[in-house]
This record gives structure tokens, C-alpha cells and sequence, in this order.
């Protein structure tokens, strides 16, 4: 008799029914213990006041960074395997998966079985944070591709949001990020003058770290906007996209604590790579 799980050597067969039109038919799917031995490290607390699903949810998402199941590796363990190695109900299962494919990072399919979407990023809009420090929690390795700066007159829409005088120069920032396999979003940023950024700063470095840092000014709030956008001539070279690929094109306004805008931000994001979600609740 078998009492360790992570002993079995032996094979484990699930029989899976499928039913059509014609009636009923039969296959056979084979698994080693190596797929259930990937989850080993995970453990769910049935005493802690976390919901399971939530719980689940957190070990989904540490389960996809494992080298074998990112970016469209392997399958991940089926449903009814996770639940019986977790000790909790397929639709507990079923709910926290439904939430990672609902932010692009599983892709199910009927039939064949779910796994890591590839080379897609996500940002939440429930919670603002820094680009940087959102991708460093996913483990996302970031970096830039380039990095301009100038002294610019802005435009009158500008003018009027920052409450300067028409042919006053602001400084102007441009950068283009992305992981290892490529750019994915160009920032486009204007600053007021009195943040006291000049040419000489490191834009290297985390932007509201500097900021607060170096600068005493304090993000507190992000006001933004967000469409469907197709790309032009200019953004096609940029983004390493085809002239008229959707663009996820989002405008942003940086205030202080006293609800004083000091960054106009313009994001263009590769639609292909980048997914925007939220939780909303009922009222």
C-alpha cells in the first residue's frame, strides 16, 4: 500500500469521457508523478481566514514562474489533480484559475488543457504603483531600451493642466521599456518646473524614488484614461509593430498630495503584450 505521495512510482491513468453527437468516446491520457511532484512545495492552510480560492490564486501564480511552465511551456496539472493534491474542491480550483486567465496569464483551451500565456504582462488599476516596482513584484526583469530627454515648449493642453506661461520650457522625457525579448511600451512624460528635475538627474533610476528622494515631491495620485489607439508610422518603428496594429494608449496625470498635477504621462503599450485589469466591486 502507497502512503507517501511523493513516492508513487508508478503510473497514473485518468480516463476521460467525452461526450458528442455520436455517442461516447474514450481516451486515454498518461502522467507520471512529476506532475503532481511540481506542486509538493505548496501547502494550503484550511484553518487560516484567507478564502481558498484566494489561496489557490497565490499558488498559481508562484507555480507559473517555474522555468518549465513559463511562456507556453508545459500544461499545467489539470484541474481535478490540483484540487485532489491541494485538499480542496475543483471549483475552488476552477475559480482561482479563472481569475489568471482572466488577467491574460493562462490560456485554456477546450480539450487540450491551460497554460502560461507567452511573453504577456499585466498591470492592475485597482492598485497604482511605480511601472518599476509593479514588474519587480511579478519577477518581471525589466529595463530600458532607451531613455531621451529635453527642454520643451509643451503644448497649450499642457500649459493649462500645469498653470504656466505660454513658451515656458518643461522638461521632457521619453522612454522605451520592455524585457529581455523586446521593447513593449514607450512613455512619453512632461514635468512641471517645480519638481526640479533637470537633464542632470539619472533617469535610470526609479521615477518617484527620485522624485521623493531627491526632489521632495510625493506621488499620491494617478488620474488616468485609457483607449484603443492604431499605430502610426512613428510608433510602428518605435514599438517594432506593423502601421495600423492596436495600440493599448493610456493618459496619465500625477498629482502630489495636495492634488497638484506635476507629471503628464503618455503610455503606448504593444496590445499584443500588455493586458490591463480590475476588480470591481458591486455597490
Amino acid at each position: 500500500m502507497i502512503s507517501d505521495l511523493n513516492e508513487r512510482k508508478f503510473k497514473i491513468y485518468h480516463e476521460i469521457f467525452v461526450c458528442n453527437k455520436k455517442g461516447f468516446t474514450f481516451d486515454m491520457y498518461e502522467h507520471t508523478d512529476k506532475v503532481i511532484d511540481t506542486m509538493t512545495d505548496f501547502i494550503i492552510d484550511h484553518s487560516s481566514a484567507v478564502p481558498l480560492h484566494l489561496q489557490v490564486e497565490d499558488m498559481l501564480r508562484k507555480l507559473i514562474e517555474k522555468p518549465e511552465y513559463k511562456d507556453g511551456g508545459k500544461l499545467l496539472p489539470n484541474e481535478i489533480n490540483m484540487a485532489k493534491r491541494l485538499g480542496v474542491s475543483r471549483s475552488t480550483v476552477r475559480q482561482a484559475t479563472n481569475k489568471l486567465v482572466y488577467e491574460s496569464l493562462l490560456i485554456r483551451k477546450k480539450g487540450v488543457g491551460t497554460r502560461v500565456a507567452k511573453n504577456n504582462i499585466s498591470t492592475r488599476l485597482n492598485k497604482w504603483t511605480s511601472f518599476t516596482h509593479e514588474m519587480d513584484e511579478k519577477g518581471l526583469p525589466f529595463k530600458n531600451y532607451s531613455i531621451k530627454v529635453h527642454m520643451v515648449v509643451p503644448d497649450k493642453e499642457i500649459q493649462q493642466l500645469f498653470g504656466i506661461s505660454k513658451g515656458e520650457k518643461i522638461l521632457k522625457m521619453e522612454r522605451l521599456r520592455g524585457p529581455e525579448s523586446g521593447p513593449v511600451v514607450y512613455f512619453v512624460s512632461y514635468f512641471h518646473p517645480r519638481t526640479g528635475l533637470s537633464m542632470e538627474d539619472d533617469f535610470s533610476k526609479p521615477l518617484y524614488e527620485t522624485l521623493e528622494r531627491d526632489h521632495h515631491i510625493v506621488a499620491s495620485v494617478s488620474k488616468e484614461g485609457i483607449s484603443a489607439i492604431l499605430s502610426d508610422a512613428q510608433l510602428s518603428k518605435i514599438l517594432n509593430v506593423k502601421a495600423g496594429d492596436p495600440i493599448l494608449f493610456r493618459k496619465r496625470v500625477v498629482c502630489d498630495p495636495g492634488d497638484r498635477p506635476f507629471e503628464y504621462n503618455l503610455g503606448y503599450y504593444r496590445a499584443d503584450r500588455f493586458t490591463y485589469t480590475i476588480d470591481i466591486e458591486r455597490a
